[in-house]
């Protein structure tokens, strides 16, 4: 398809948005490959999201956003646009469990996800060769309950001097303390071993278990000042029986938590992900 950019937006419902947008950019040149649409009729909210062939437009992205400005105040709208040839830029924060991480740097190493991994920053050592061996600068910042401020400190300085534009919990362990979570507020993405909000908190199998379910899933969110209940990006599930035990069900839930982490991150990293109170509009291709 080639290089496209992003554009954005939601806004309070109101006849002709479509139309003045589209008029906008038709009048630029430019040529929308992908447009998506949304309304929450119950409380009046539209979202919309454009893709623009990058090489068809007349103008460049500055005198866009320039003239797009007038327009988004006329609708009240927040909206952004981002270029596709600007990937953003990944920190993923690991524990002891490297399926999560694993997956996801092969992915990236496999050109699978459309960002870059600038750094890994784990609370433990245990996954230093596999990182390294992809050739990410690997930070080991151990993190009790003595040194968490100075930790998180650390990890907060690490975030900066790469100038990561999304955080990815995967399996990291740790709660992010309150003030990490508003400064990087719909930036940090996390996945839960469960399907919320069922089985909030520590060993969701062992609750499954005890509880005696037939489905077991996980969750990936956006990680908020509230344990496990953030905005939900994405989710999915796989049937079990009475007769796994919770080793099972971990095994089979670590093939989930892969897949539903990789899709939620790739949704987040196309600008796919709008998000509204604790829900999200999500435009998956």
């Amino acid at each position: 398809m080639g290089h496209v950019y992003r554009l954005v937006i939601s806004c309070p419902d109101q006849v002709g948005i479509v139309a003045s947008v589209a008029q906008f950019i038709s009048e630029k040149g430019g040529s929308i490959v992908e447009a998506n649409h949304h309304t929450d009729t119950s409380n009046g909210w539209f979202f919309m999201r454009h893709e623009i062939l990058k090489g068809s437009m007349n103008c460049d992205l500055a005198e866009f956003e320039a003239g797009f400005a007038e327009l988004a105040t006329q609708f009240d709208m927040q909206w952004f646009i981002s270029d596709s040839e600007s990937p953003k830029k990944i920190a993923l924060f690991a524990s002891k469990e490297s399926h999560c991480l694993a997956d996801l740097l092969h992915r990236w190493h496999e050109n699978e996800l459309p960002g870059e991994v600038v750094c890994v920053v784990a609370n433990h050592d245990d996954l230093r060769s596999m990182v390294e061996w992809y050739q990410v600068p690997f930070h080991h910042v151990p993190v009790t309950p003595d040194s968490k401020p100075q930790a998180f400190a650390k990890t907060e300085e690490i975030v900066a001097q790469y100038q990561a534009d999304v955080i990815v919990l995967a399996r990291y362990m740790q709660i992010l303390p309150p003030q990490m979570c508003r400064d990087y507020a719909g930036q940090v993405i996390n996945i839960h071993h469960s399907f919320l909000p069922s089985f909030v908190g520590a060993k969701p199998y062992h609750q499954a278990s005890e509880r005696g379910v037939k489905l077991i899933g996980a969750t990936c969110h956006y990680v908020t000042e509230v344990l496990d209940a953030g905005p939900i990006i994405e989710q999915d599930v796989i049937r079990i029986s009475h007769s796994h035990t919770i080793d099972d069900m971990k095994r089979l839930g670590r093939d989930v938590e892969k897949t539903v982490l990789a899709r939620g991150l790739r949704y987040h990293l196309e600008d796919r992900v709008l998000i509204h109170g604790n829900k999200t509009v999500v435009f998956d291709a």
